[in-house]
């Protein structure tokens, strides 16, 4: 699973843009006000041959007490309790502040490693001196860099990658399934924790870090373990009028980041809304298993047809993920939560599945039989085979003469096929196209 990285430091320090340097595309909004970057926002980000999801804070004012600002303050701790290496960004031009000591302060107490980037640093001659004042926070060596100007980013991110092996190598002996649980609040995340915890009465441990962290939750059904991550604790947007569009919180984003299954819990009377589709969206782009839980369906009155009803809804909106599996549960009197560990096998199985490939490209002649390649200006779409390349998920490659005319359509088209052989139910299909001379293929 990727680490997740956490750009923290005061307002106006420059991590938005920072942010947007690494990301590659401006997703972060700047402006010269404190406060700007008003929620979290993430992107995939790969040196060398690292990948890792780095998260951009709202600036951190430990001491101020305006609504807005200790919102910002409480989602960049959780951003901390979530990260697996934390940027601390310190402005240069503006010199060691007393808050800047604060914040060195909260990162020494989360015990995570700590880069100290020191930013606006055009010119490290000119500088050289205002760089050392920042060893004062006690925090390790500053790391000069620009980001306006892109200096000194690659010694930083070697420094920031040197943390992700020893990470990964205590991940990979831990071998149990990881199931996150989101979805909006008062949708009944907590009360199916405890049902499912309470009901089987197998819980293994608890362990939980500060109240704003997720909790993860070890479960024991059938001899199987499965680690529950519950991110129920989420609380509401702050309400604020502006033109800033607000994004998923990072607990969210990093229970999904860091699970094999994503839960989404949907209220059976409210139904499913955008904000939902957000965060399948957010499962669905990382190649999480998918299973929509819907939650409360002892409350809504049915006829023979309700059923039938609701789960057209849910395709309708969450039209992305047509494989998710769909359960409709109720945790306040425990009907079908039991479906849910069936629900889970069956995901899990289907997202370590492999498919030889004499049987993948049996189903692409087939394929291409039923429907021809599509052409453009007499020019022929040509595949040569299909070959599986790793699971979790399960990811094909598919050889063509000409990438421009492998259409999207096309390959949905062959996903199809490949879903009407082996269903591939609760995960998603990652598709890579390569173009191949026909010299090659021979």
């Amino acid at each position: 699973m990727k680490p997740i990285v956490a750009i923290v430091g005061r307002p106006n320090v420059g991590k938005s843009t920072l942010f947007n340097v690494l990301a590659g595309e401006k997703i972060s909004i700047v402006k010269d006000e404190p406060g700007i970057t008003r929620d979290r926002i993430y992107a995939d980000v790969t040196w060398l041959d690292h990948n890792f999801t780095l998260i951009d804070t709202g600036g951190i004012e430990p001491d101020s007490s305006d609504k807005m600002l200790n919102y910002m303050r409480e989602q960049a701790e959780a951003a901390i309790a979530a990260a697996d290496v934390i940027i601390f960004l310190v402005d240069v031009r503006e010199g060691l502040v007393d808050d800047d000591g604060r914040i060195a302060d909260i990162l020494r107490k989360s015990g995570k490693p700590v880069i100290l980037v020191v930013n606006k640093v055009d010119s490290f001659k000119k500088f050289e001196a205002d760089v050392y004042e920042f060893y004062n926070l006690g925090i390790g060596d500053p790391y000069p860099i620009s980001s306006s100007s892109m200096l000194g980013l690659g010694d930083m991110l070697d420094e920031v990658v040197k943390y992700f092996d020893r990470k990964s190598e205590s991940e990979e002996e831990d071998e149990r399934p990881r199931v996150a649980i989101v979805g909006k609040p008062n949708v009944g995340k907590s009360s199916l924790i405890n049902r499912i915890t309470g009901e089987n009465r197998v819980i293994v441990s608890d362990v939980a870090g500060t109240t704003r962290d997720a909790i993860d939750t070890v479960v024991k059904f059938n001899d199987k373990e499965y680690i529950f991550v519950d991110t129920a604790g989420l609380r509401r947007k702050a309400r604020v009028n502006d033109e800033l569009e607000h994004f998923t919180n990072v607990r969210t984003v990093a229970a999904v980041e860091k699970s094999d299954v994503v839960m989404l819990v949907i209220d059976a009377v409210e139904g499913v809304t955008e904000q939902d589709a957000k965060i399948i969206g957010l499962a669905h782009d990382r190649g999480k298993g998918i299973i929509i839980a819907v939650n409360k369906w002892d409350a809504v009155e049915k006829d023979d047809k309700t059923i039938y009803r609701y789960t057209e809804k849910i395709r309708e909106v969450l039209s992305f993920t047509p494989y998710a599996e769909i359960i409709f549960i109720s945790a306040l009197t425990g009907q079908r939560v039991n479906k849910i560990f069936e629900s889970l096998d069956v995901v899990i199985q289907n997202q370590n599945l492999r498919i030889k490939t004499g049987i993948l490209n049996e189903i692409l002649m087939e394929a291409m039989a039923l429907q021809q390649p599509p052409s453009d200006k007499g020019k022929r779409l040509r595949i040569y085979y299909i070959t599986q390349v790793s699971v979790k998920p399960p990811t094909f490659v598919i050889f063509v003469n000409d990438k421009e005319l492998m259409h999207f359509s096309y390959t949905r088209y062959i996903e199809n096929k490949i879903r009407e052989a082996f269903s591939f139910s609760g995960t998603a299909l990652h598709f890579i196209i390569r173009e191949r001379s026909e010299k090659e293929t021979k």
